[in-house]
């Protein structure tokens, strides 16, 4: 007799890297321009150079109001990696909706298009995409990034094309974000844009093995 497929075991619930939520509409939107200051000096001059420091001025606030929210700058760009999975989300969302019928493989170019999108166009996220660069030395451990985007695609996709989020399709999906990282990886250190070649190659490669999953 066969054995049973046993499910996956349950992931423990993401880590948030702020040490605190602002209430406030004015805390809100000076986390905002810290975020958005922290992405344009990754841009600038890349994560090993980024500094709290130069982020608060470049921000316009106090130092204590980085460190009020963060505790260092592994912290800092980490809620930016935060904030652009929210974002990707919200966006794949949106294309999935706008769609006239969504299939499976119009659900993949959804996923795949509007990462290319933000790599081509959101400040820093050509280095913090979903995830900071490796640690140093006492700077901690962060939560897996494609475990965290293969969990909201999962959900995005099970919604969409009326199928259950089953321990089968996330295994398949989280398959699908670890080969489409290395290839897309690939493709934007060959050309600054993405490779069209290599992404063509990278959705040729989800297409034969994620659609026959999303079509079930």
């Amino acid at each position: 007799m066969d054995p049973v497929p046993q499910p996956d075991p349950p992931r423990p619930a993401a880590r948030h890297p702020l040490r605190r939520t602002p209430v406030q509409q004015r805390s809100t939107e000076r986390l905002a321009r810290i975020l958005d200051a922290c992405a344009e000096l990754l841009d600038e001059s890349g994560y090993e150079q980024l500094s709290t420091r130069a982020v608060a001025v470049r921000a316009g606030v106090p130092i204590g109001s980085v460190y009020r929210f963060f505790g260092n700058k592994r912290a800092m760009a980490a809620a930016l990696a935060h904030r652009n999975l929210d974002r990707y989300a919200e966006r794949v969302g949106a294309r999935l909706t706008a769609a006239p019928r969504p299939d499976a493989y119009r659900a993949i170019d959804s996923v795949l298009d509007e990462y290319i999108a933000m790599k081509r166009t959101v400040p820093g996220f050509a280095l913090v995409d979903f995830g900071v660069p490796a640690p140093a030395a006492g700077e901690g451990v962060d939560d897996d990034p494609n475990h965290l985007v293969a969990d909201r695609l999962c959900g995005l996709l099970a919604t969409h094309l009326d199928r259950p989020a089953d321990d089968v399709l996330r295994r398949k999906v989280l398959v699908g974000v670890e080969a489409a990282d290395a290839l897309l990886q690939l493709a934007f250190r060959t050309s600054p844009t993405g490779d069209p070649a290599l992404v063509a190659e990278t959705r040729a490669l989800l297409y034969a093995y994620l659609a026959p999953s999303l079509s079930a």
